[in-house]
């Protein structure tokens, strides 16, 4: 019988690592794709499409990328303090927001959950969040636009509350007898509970922040304070715009490497979050799978 048990278990692992292999390769032939992609020429893209291998390989697509090296790091630095700055403040406020909200003795919390949860069934629209943005907080080229408006996302305080009502009540009732007020219980105690909940939502705020592109355009007129998103957003506007041009006089020129550029663009502008998932991944598995079964 434990021979029968053993060659059986031999089996499905033979099958399951197979297929989990299998499946792991369908996830990563689009993203070599993406790097022969942005190594092939825009003629041959046309003409055969994305392959795996390539019959030629050019760098003309990171050529115009890094052309201008200076603004392109500019660009990083600003994605990467606004990045930063934001996950930081913005996951604190989160965790303190689901704290409060989850706090029994807390009279209103009723009432700011009724609040909370409002904002994500109707909102002002786009036109007064940009005045209050620009002529009431007057953050019109600045760097504190492109933070405020994404750190709190209500969506995010729902999951934590979901996280801090697993925690038992006993430790903070046992915390208060001890004389500890809130304060010290949500940092001495609340916060080193919520490890994978913070990994989780931090991941989900960061990118947020790095992706965004949509709030430079509205509220940056200054280069110097372009996020990298928008500013590969704006080398790719140009690129269509010059090719669209000389099509449409009729110039014959070398094609335009719009799609090239694309996958050049898809790969510098995912590099830190493919360098930064490995470090959070076994933090974001753990917070995706707590509390879904409970005893």
């Amino acid at each position: 019988m434990p021979v029968r048990i053993q060659y059986d278990r031999l089996w499905f692992n033979i099958i399951g690592y197979t297929l989990i292999g299998f499946f792991a390769l369908l996830c990563i032939l689009p993203f070599v794709m993406v790097i022969t992609g942005s190594f092939t020429p825009q003629e041959l893209i046309l003409q055969e499409g994305y392959r795996l291998v390539p019959s030629a390989f050019t760098l003309e697509a990171y050529q115009i990328l890094f052309g201008s090296a200076d603004k392109l790091l500019r660009a990083y630095g600003v994605s990467i303090v606004v990045t930063v700055v934001g996950t930081s403040i913005g996951l604190f406020l989160t965790a303190m927001t689901a704290y409060v909200l989850n706090c029994q003795d807390f009279k209103y919390r009723n009432h700011f959950s009724f609040y909370f949860y409002f904002t994500t069934l109707f909102s002002g629209g786009l036109v007064p969040w940009y005045i209050m943005i620009v002529k009431y907080l007057d953050l019109k080229n600045n760097l504190l636009a492109l933070i405020v408006p994404l750190l709190l996302n209500v969506f995010y305080i729902l999951i934590m509350r979901s996280f801090v009502s697993a925690i038992p009540e006993a430790i903070k009732e046992s915390a208060k007898i001890d004389g500890a007020g809130d304060f010290t219980i949500f940092f001495r105690l609340i916060l080193p509970l919520l490890q994978s909940a913070l990994a989780t939502i931090g991941l989900f705020i960061a990118l947020n922040y790095w992706n965004d592109w949509f709030n430079s355009m509205l509220f940056m007129d200054n280069e110097k304070l372009y996020s990298l998103q928008y500013f590969l957003y704006q080398i790719l506007s140009k690129l269509e715009f010059m090719s669209a041009a000389i099509a449409q006089a009729g110039i014959s020129t070398p094609t335009m490497p719009t799609d090239a550029y694309k996958m050049a663009m898809t790969l510098v502008a995912t590099g830190p979050t493919i360098l930064l998932y490995p470090f959070v991944q076994r933090y974001f598995v753990k917070g995706i799978t707590i509390g879904a079964v409970k005893g």
